[in-house]
């Protein structure tokens, strides 16, 4: 695990989305005003306004750039309006494109790949056209309901759906397991075979399943000024239920707190995970392999479903200052996530379509894993968290595990929701952070705050004696685009590169001091200098 995830719990609460300056509003007017003008282009279809050959960026995931090169080669084919997509398409994948978007704009792909948890911070800076109603109505009638409340934010649809099918669901082997469906029966199986259950429950992403089947929410949207509306109710009756489901699985001897299918070569009867691990499932438990959605708990003589998160993969369209280049662009958006598309990126790499039409294919519904997803979806929340949640959803599951006291447990709860209320009202800016604030990345306070007029910032800190002089230069609440050593222009001599040892590139001092940091925000250079 990484130095600077390891932080106390209230000090563990993490960003609100930072608004990104300078080409985050002129590509926010862009995208505002991109609506009507694509419309009128991308809905014209008796002439040929759009014909013409178009230089584009395209970013996706490695496992898929040779099969998006086909498909935009079969769009070229297939399309009536004349348009020729000369694209280069580029290894950028899901998790990465928004991190690099929000960097640089400009220098982004024209269409892009991204995964929902990172479309709210896309939208605020400016990386995403805001669909027109033509436009927004082929997403609307042509996908999973879910997908479609992740492409959207204030009734307006941003993005394009590709897949659904980010969510968990559980591997079991057949031999073993008597009753899928019971949490109760399933934890009796392992204990009397003497194999592992393993549930990942010190992970958020996970944890969550016991709150949202006991009827809790942690639903986040932002307003037309970008502060969140909040709806958190796990600090709630409902809130102690999941607690103790938790308690009761955690406490069990075979429970272990893992997620990949191949412990099931080490032991393990259930493995909860997702679509990425089932050829490692089945290349393990072969004709043993059972799949199902996540089972019941019991709390008090009362059952409960286990819910889940559930994450979709989208297209994004860079707002374009050619709104005919915009069109075209859209057009090729809705061909690369539309039914034939999607079928044939289920058939090459395994993605669970988001497309209805694509969803009632033969392949799709006798495909036992995503008939899982389908099950588990009827009872999953679409994700929409901040980043800052998951350390506060994952602190829980330490406090389940350790006691099954009612009073302790509410306590917990009770020092979750204020860390929401922390979380929630972040403001923001820079902060380094590093080994002498126990790597909190969201100030409460200005202790640890760059400060100053236009593109300079600096503050003055001690770094104490420790065996880790390590920093680093962060937006206040998150860990994407931060800055380390290798942005260091002057004063580099004060601070060392640990090479392999340093992946994160911290900025490592060479000896305890007070230093002053300062950041040039519109060049990202780092200057240090000991002044005492």
């Amino acid at each position: 695990m990484k130095l600077k995830r390891i932080f106390a719990l209230l000090l563990a609460v993490v960003m609100v989305f930072a608004l990104v300056a300078c080409s985050g509003a002129t590509n926010e007017t862009k995208a505002n005003n991109q609506g009507s003008k694509t419309e009128t282009k991308a809905n014209n279809q008796g002439g040929n306004e759009l014909a013409g050959t178009y230089e584009v960026k395209v970013w996706c995931a490695d496992k898929v750039v040779e099969l998006m090169k086909k498909q935009i080669d079969d769009f070229n084919a297939k399309n009536t309006d004349g348009i020729v997509i000369k694209a280069t398409v580029q290894n950028v994948g899901e998790g990465d494109a928004a991190t690099q978007m929000i960097t640089d704009v400009d220098a982004g792909g024209d269409l892009f790949c991204f995964a929902d948890d990172q479309f709210a911070r896309l939208v605020q800076a400016g990386a995403l056209s805001k669909l027109g109603s033509q436009a927004s109505e082929f997403v609307t009638t042509n996908n999973d309901a879910g997908s479609v409340k992740a492409a959207t934010i204030n009734s307006d649809v941003y993005a394009y759906p590709m897949t659904a099918d980010n969510t968990y669901f559980m591997y079991y082997d057949k031999t073993v397991i008597t009753d899928p469906t019971s949490l109760d029966k399933i934890i009796a199986d392992c204990e009397k075979a003497d194999k592992q259950l393993c549930f990942d429950l010190g992970n958020g992403w996970y944890l969550a399943s016991f709150f949202f089947g006991a009827g809790c929410s942690s639903d986040w949207a932002t307003d037309k000024d970008g502060h969140w509306v909040v709806n958190d109710t796990f600090d709630s009756a409902e809130g102690l239920i999941a607690m103790k489901g938790l308690n009761k699985v955690m406490t069990s001897p075979k429970f272990d707190s893992k997620s990949s299918a191949a412990e099931f070569d080490n032991g393990a009867a259930v493995v909860v995970s997702g679509t990425w691990d089932s050829s490692t499932a089945k290349s393990i438990l072969g004709d043993k392999m059972g799949v199902a959605a996540l089972p019941k708990f019991t709390v008090d003589g009362k059952d409960y479903e286990l819910g889940s998160f559930m994450g979709y993969k989208m297209v994004g369209v860079k707002p374009q200052s050619d709104a005919v280049k915009a069109a075209a662009l859209h057009k090729l958006a809705q061909y690369l996530t539309g039914s034939e598309a999607q079928t044939e990126r289920f058939t090459a790499v395994g993605w669970g379509p988001s497309n209805l039409e694509a969803m009632k294919s033969d392949a799709v519904q006798n495909d036992p894993v995503l008939a899982a997803v389908a099950e588990q979806a009827k009872k999953a929340v679409v994700q929409n968290v901040p980043d800052g949640w998951w350390n506060l959803a994952a602190a829980l599951s330490s406090v389940a595990k350790e006691t099954n006291d009612e009073a302790a447990l509410k306590d917990a709860l009770k020092t979750y929701h204020d860390g929401i209320e922390l979380l929630k009202n972040l403001k923001p800016g820079l902060l380094f952070v590093g080994a002498w604030n126990g790597w909190n990345n969201a100030a409460v306070e200005d202790t640890y705050m760059l400060s100053g007029d236009g593109d300079v910032l600096s503050l003055t800190l001690e770094v104490p004696q420790s065996d880790y002089m390590g920093g680093r230069i962060v937006n206040n609440g998150k860990w994407e685009s931060d800055k380390g050593y290798a942005q260091v222009t002057t004063g580099k001599e004060l601070a060392k590169d640990l090479g392999a040892d340093n992946p994160d590139n911290n900025i490592v001092f060479n000896e305890p001091g007070t230093y002053k940091v300062t950041i040039n925000t519109a060049t990202n250079e780092i200057t240090l200098e000991k002044v005492g």
